[in-house]
């Protein structure tokens, strides 16, 4: 049986790691097909199936890992881009923002 002193050192330990759990869940979502903001940049898992009558500027090779704004490594499956905050994109996507890695 834990005392009252017990339990109060360990409450705040206990919380502080459920709020780290929790947002390592969090930022570990990838960018779904409905997402408001991916559906304004034409964003797609596969960049080979970009809308090329729509997006005019899509060309061969291009996907968010040889994107300026990915910031994961080009080996990653998946990285963080800071235009879907909190969230990430899969390496071989593509969306209107692409910019070529320098």
């Amino acid at each position: 049986m834990t005392s009252r002193r017990q339990f109060i050192q360990i409450v705040p330990v206990a919380g502080a790691a459920a709020l780290l759990a929790a947002r390592g869940a969090q930022a570990q979502a990838l960018v779904a097909a409905n997402d408001p903001q991916a559906v304004a940049l034409g964003y797609v898992v596969d960049a080979t199936k970009a809308d090329k009558t729509k997006y005019k500027t899509y060309a061969a090779g291009q996907h968010c890992g040889n994107c300026q704004l990915f910031q994961g490594k080009p080996t990653d499956a998946t990285g963080p881009c800071p235009l879907f905050a909190g969230k990430l994109v899969h390496t071989s996507g593509w969306c209107s923002a692409y910019a070529k890695k320098a």
